[in-house]
């Protein structure tokens, strides 16, 4: 039986425990003999360990694998500093007495602290880093009043020189006749003395600065005794040419040999201080060099070709370091890459193996008297025929490798039960499936092998959207678990089939796409009528061995809809309406009726009407046919449904073709002149403005210099005409259009594209603007100086199909090449946001009381999502989906008296306690306005009562790591650039990844602060008496109110004129001038003086320039104000924040206003409105992007950052930087730093949480980990 890790427990070595440990003296730096022999008292000693495989261990008499080495040591001439503890020597040195080591603070101080830590240790179980750092910058200011409370001694400054070096500063007197002259002498305290400094602490002192005395003493900090790793941790290789190279420790562990040595010896002659002093230096450089060779301020130890040695501080460290490379991760046996193809006849659940892969991953099987002669089938076959088998294993555990055996039926007669045979894979074997980078839980799923010809893994398309795949060369892994518990493990929860429905939004990530939807959409229409022998080919196609349908046309001969064979597929009780995707949403709906056959109503499992299309089946669509498979009739059902009609619209597009082809790019040519008309308008258009501009008639939009009003009003103009090309060409093509099928069907493309195709490509930007950049202010040499005109700035006229200009070419590889860019920085910025995301919330799960907490056991949230629904068995985010719901039943239900309001209430009485508040009167409303039957609501109230009890969430589920994998997966599809508020230009807001950055950091102050200013019912309806609270909010100065400033040298005086335009629209009275500027002269209505007499900086420029800067009215931080009518009232939007003072302004309801300064709204509102503000902003980033995420997994980011009772940010200066565990902080960022506190406060690590499990290798407390399983021992004979 395996023994489990409880927990682990941090200190520093004493040199007594570093003797008891060590099992050899090491005195020479010499490794090898002539004989190539390891010396005695060498480094590679026999006693530290064995390399050589079949070498036993001089200690412990083991053979390599089984000894994992034995440590050594070198007794140090002279103590040295450890130089990753030298910043907390300095800190004791700094607080304490050299002479009596105690704190220096008053006795009545230290008690009181003493008081105060204990009833830390009561509340929190350890001293909390606040008492620590009190008791630290108290006793800092007492060292300058120069003497120690307790014995009175003086005491001087200590001066830290990095890396390793602390002086003493004294001052002294130097006197001369007439004058003394203070001077600071420094002198050096070294190693010993700090050593000796520190043996004279008190344990109880120790305690209240944040030591732990019994496993951490502070003068174990400089080591006198240096252990030696065993050879295991740094073996020598032998070259090509023969010669042994050495690991880079073991240098540097040869160089602080020579020169222990050498100083040990010049000590012994007697040596002058100089030399001793310079050699201690030197020891100390090697020393320092072997702990962390990337120290600042030294420089590093480098081999002789240059390369820089290795520590152990770079081998702990980053991501190839010990931490993160080969104990958070590993690279594993078992397991297989190669290349994907798709495989549209493989199930959704499969995974198409080459035989070559099947017949070297192996699978280990206990031979039984039931599986005998297959198993001996299978060792005749050997390892190279498949199915065969590679390894026997005896009951004594000894391997057999087929390979080199003569006679293999010998063997196989020879096998008895409780044997294994590792052998090849073969069909309906379990293996995962994986394609990086695995940015959420449907990246890696368990599939069926199939193994077939060829050297590629093959397929189902559908599984393309969850693996993010595409076959340009992608390539994947395919690993074989190897015991029966993470077999069944793997088949019972990571199937295909069982994670159809994402987490992110619950709705299908698998479905169909592409030509199954083209597919789908031509076989449902209404003209599609198929003859006998092409419905035989399509049953037959998708295995469907039930009765063919009546034909639904008999003469003049049998022919089948499209929609009939469709509906064999179908459950025989399926209910379903919804609309196709290519309803082009007609103001007046006639729904039986559509003219598109948009509107799709399936009764008792038959298409009455409407075509199949992306809504119907396609992926990542909430609401579909088949997401409502899955959800009435369970994963089999809804995985056997799409296998059956993606084989059956697949052989269906073989059968009948689709093709897009350069003919059906053309447009006739009354669509290409009034293309060339609309272009032609849009050039007249542009040159209107131009002339505007050049004329000054150009009106300025708010907020906007009048270049950049121009700009956004070409760029309006050009997005216009390439719009109004796309319309003419959509206008002209028929939906008999490949291309037209493909967009409207939702199978490939957007009308943007069919536009640039056929119409015109349009303008190309970059960073949303035109293209400006050039030489010597051109674009291109074609172009005159500072041209403003279309073709000058990247518009590009030709459409796709017509081929572009070499200009218009060059321009479109800038914009495309902007995209590229853009791409690659997105990547990495949401991969370090995601990795920030996983770290932080990993240790959240479930507990069976429906709470959500971390791995101590502190609640996080009382009901996950506060409603318990698990997001991936919901209805897109709804426990249950009422109105589609009822709208099913309504289709269905029988003709009848709709039910008295009695009958449902009292249905609804007894569901009431088992169903949440808000979906309890969200079905009362349902029912009462439906007018179902009886039988009718007792359907929808049982289906409801069964769907909310399926859809809440399991214990264990890892409710964190899906959060972040949720909100970190989409982080990747979103925009970097900053975009316009939604078609005003004039407020610029930080919007996309950048902003989502911004609010998992918790920034002190967001990059664009923006408020919301709701105002009260007597004011909200007026724009004038918006505009007046607007005028009170802007931040005005003086220099924005006038015309001109000056100086009049006559008058002696600085001469301000006024702007009287500029007043009236800031809303500036002449008295709010006056009320700010105390010493002014009136000369006429609008021109002030200010004599330079009466002021009191003699500098007039400068005097200008604090006029200039005066504040006349208006709320600090606001720069900028807009108004605006929004949902039939006027609200502000300002540029810049300041919440309280806002507040109370006259005017504002201060029940609605906001910002999106997430700390402002802390510190005025508390901490309940700043978690709500985070889900509120995070949300609306991932809406505006336009992507779906339950709202559960905001929620949970945002708890997570302000249960607290702080705003935290997440990462190493929040939530993972103070994570209980030791291993979990050191795993993600500062790994030397968080091992080093460990050490000194004597930490211990609980080993609770996700990370530091997996780094000592046992199971995570997370889904099948976090149960435990009890036996009663007694009675079992009873």
């Amino acid at each position: 039986m395996s023994k489990v890790i409880d927990a682990i427990r941090f200190g520093i070595l004493s040199p007594d425990e570093v003797r008891k440990l060590s099992v050899v003296d090491i005195q020479t730096s010499d490794t090898y003999d002539e004989d190539g022999a390891p010396i005695l008292g060498g480094l590679m000693d026999g006693r530290l360990g064995t390399l050589e495989p079949r070498q036993r261990c001089r200690t412990c008499g083991n053979i390599a694998i089984n000894c994992s080495g034995h440590y050594g040591h070198i007794e140090l001439a002279v103590p040295a500093v450890h130089v990753e503890f030298a910043k907390h020597i300095y800190r004791l040195l700094s607080v304490t007495c050299r002479n009596c080591g105690r704190i220096l603070l008053p006795n009545d101080e230290i008690e009181e602290l003493n008081r105060l830590s204990e009833e830390e240790k009561r509340l929190f179980g350890k001293v909390t880093e606040d008492v620590t750092n009190t008791i630290i910058k108290r006793a800092k200011n007492f060292k300058k009043f120069k003497e120690c409370p307790n014995c009175g001694m003086i005491q001087t400054k200590i001066k830290f020189a990095k890396p390793t070096s602390f002086y003493e500063v004294e001052k002294e007197e130097m006197g001369s006749e007439d004058q003394t002259i203070t001077e600071e002498v420094s002198r050096r305290l070294t190693p010993n003395m700090i050593r000796e400094w520190f043996e004279r602490i008190r344990d109880e002192d120790l305690e209240l600065l944040g030591f732990e005395p019994k496993v951490a003493r502070p003068e174990w900090m400089i080591l006198q005794v240096l252990p030696v790793p065993p050879v295991d941790v740094r073996p020598s290789i032998i070259l090509e040419s023969g010669i042994r190279a050495e690991d880079d420790l073991t240098h540097k562990l040869v160089d602080i040999i020579r020169i222990n040595q050498r100083l040990r010896e010049n000590i012994e002659a007697g040596a002058p201080t100089l030399i001793i002093e310079d050699l201690s230096e030197l020891l100390q450089y090697h020393v320092t060099t072997y702990l962390n060779n990337e120290v600042s301020g030294i420089p590093p130890a480098r081999h002789r070709s240059g390369r820089t040695l290795k520590s152990l501080a770079q081998r702990l460290k980053g991501k190839e370091g010990r931490f993160r490379g080969n104990l958070s991760g590993k690279r594993v046996d078992y397991s297989a890459r190669t290349v994907i193809s798709p495989d549209p006849n493989i199930d959704i659940n499969e995974v198409g193996v080459p035989v070559h892969i099947a017949v070297r991953l192996t699978i280990p099987d206990i031979v039984t008297e039931r599986n005998i002669e297959e198993m001996r089938k299978l060792i005749v076959n050997g390892p190279y025929k498949h199915p065969g088998a590679l390894y026997i294993i005896r009951p004594d555990n000894k391997r057999i490798r087929l390979e080199f055996v003569a006679d293999r039926e010998k063997v196989a007669e020879a096998i008895e039960p409780g044997f294994i045979v590792e052998r090849h894979l073969k069909n309906g074997d379990i293996a995962l499936f994986n394609r990086q980078p695995s940015l959420h839980r449907m990246s890696i799923m368990a599939h069926r092998v199939k193994v077939l010809p060829y050297k590629t893994f093959r397929m189902h398309l559908a599984v393309c959207p969850p693996y993010n795949a595409d076959f340009d060369g992608d390539e994947m892994n395919l690993h074989i678990p190897q015991s029966k518990e993470a077999q069944t493990e793997a088949r019972l929860l990571m199937q295909v089939s069982d994670h159809i429905l994402s987490p992110r939004y619950g709705a299908p990530i698998i479905g169909a796409t592409k030509d199954f939807i083209t597919g789908a959409y031509l076989l449902t229409r209404l003209e599609t009528m198929l003859t006998a022998d092409e419905v035989g080919k399509l049953l037959s196609s998708t295995g469907y061995d039930g009765p063919i349908p009546e034909p639904t046309v008999r003469k003049p001969e049998p022919l089948w809809s499209g929609k009939d064979i469709f509906s064999l597929y179908l459950p025989g009780d399926f209910t379903f309406v919804t609309r196709a995707n290519i309803c082009r949403h007609c103001p007046k709906c006639d729904r039986e009726a559509c003219q598109y056959d948009a509107y799709v109503i399936i009764q008792q499992g038959k298409l009455r009407t409407g075509v199949i299309d992306k809504n119907s089946i396609g992926a990542e669509r909430a609401e579909t046919i088949f997401h409502r498979i899955i959800k009435d009739y369970g994963t089999d059902m809804g995985r056997d449904f799409l296998n059956a009609i993606c084989r059956l619209i697949n052989e269906f597009l073989s059968l009948k073709g689709f093709t897009y082809a350069l003919d059906e790019l053309e447009i006739g040519d009354k669509e290409r002149l009034r293309i060339n008309r609309v272009l032609k308008q849009m050039e007249r258009n542009v040159e209107t403005l131009i002339e505007e501009l050049r004329t000054g008639r150009l009106k300025r939009l708010p907020g906007q210099t009048l270049q950049d009003t121009f700009e956004i009003q070409v760029m309006n103009e050009l997005a216009k005409a390439r719009d109004r090309a796309g319309e003419i060409v959509e206008g002209d093509l028929d939906i008999s259009n490949a291309g037209i099928i493909m967009t409207r069907s939702g199978a490939r493309g957007s009308s943007l594209n069919i536009g640039q195709m056929m119409g015109s490509v349009g303008q190309q930007s970059i960073r949303g603007k035109r293209i400006m950049r050039g030489y010597l202010n051109r674009t291109l040499p074609h172009f005159k100086e500072r041209d403003p005109k279309p073709e000058a700035r990247g518009f590009i006229y030709n459409c796709y199909r017509d081929g572009l200009t070499p200009i218009e070419f060059f321009f479109h590889a800038m914009g495309g090449r902007e995209g590229l860019v853009d791409t690659a920085v997105r990547t990495q910025q949401s991969g370090y946001m995601q990795r920030r995301l996983i770290n932080a919330l990993e240790h959240l799960r479930v507990e069976y009381d429906g709470t959500v907490r971390d791995s101590m056991g502190d609640i996080v949230q009382f009901r996950y999502g506060e409603d318990g629904i698990d997001p991936a068995k919901s209805d897109h985010g709804k426990a249950v989906n009422i109105e589609k719901l009822i709208e099913r039943v309504k289709i269905s239900d029988e003709k009848g008296a709709p039910a008295p309001k009695k009958f449902i209430e009292a249905q609804l009485a007894e569901v009431g306690d088992k169903l949440t508040s808000s979906l309890l009167s969200e079905l009362k409303k349902g029912l009462l306005e439906s007018g179902l039957t009886s039988a009718g609501v007792e359907d929808v109230t049982s289906t409801v009562l069964r769907n909310y009890d399926f859809s809440l969430v399991e214990p264990g589920e890892a409710v964190g790591t899906v959060a972040a994998q949720s909100i970190g997966e989409p982080g990747t599809q979103m925009t970097l650039r900053t975009f316009h508020y939604a078609g005003v230009a004039e407020l610029n807001v930080t919007l996309g990844l950048p902003r989502l950055i911004e609010l998992v950091d918790a920034r002190r102050s967001p990059s664009t602060p923006v408020m919301t200013i709701h105002l009260d019912k007597n004011h909200r309806r007026n724009e004038e008496k918006a505009r007046e609270v607007a005028q009170r909010i802007t931040y005005t100065v003086i220099d924005d109110t006038i015309r001109s400033v000056n100086i009049d040298l006559k008058k002696d005086a600085i001469r301000l004129i006024l702007d009287p335009s500029k007043m009236e629209n800031l809303g500036v009275k002449l008295d709010d001038v006056e009320k700010v500027l105390t010493s002014l002269e009136k000369e006429d209505d609008l021109t002030y003086l200010i004599k330079l007499s009466e002021a009191k900086d003699a500098d007039p420029e400068r005097l200008i320039k604090q006029i200039a800067e005066t504040r006349v009215k208006g709320v600090n931080g606001i720069k900028r104000v807009l108004t605006i009518y929004e949902n039939g009232e006027w609200i502000i939007r300002t540029d810049g924040s300041n919440l309280e003072e806002v507040l109370n302004i006259e005017g504002v309801n201060p029940r609605k206003t906001t910002t999106n300064d997430i700390h402002e709204i802390a510190e005025i509102l508390g901490i309940e409105a700043a978690r709500n503000a985070l889900i509120r902003e995070a949300g609306s980033v991932l809406e505006e992007q336009g992507l779906d995420v339950d709202v559960r997994h905001v929620m949970l980011v945002a708890d997570i950052m302000t249960n607290s009772g702080q705003v935290k940010q997440i990462g190493r200066h929040g939530i993972s930087g103070e994570k209980s565990s030791v291993l979990a902080r050191a795993a993600f960022e500062l790994t030397i730093q968080h091992l080093v506190k460990a050490a000194i406060q004597g930490e211990t690590d609980p080993l609770k949480g996700v990370i530091e499990n997996i780094i000592v290798g046992q199971s995570m407390p997370l889904g099948t980990g976090s149960v435990d399983l009890f036996m009663t021992m007694g009675g079992k004979g009873e």
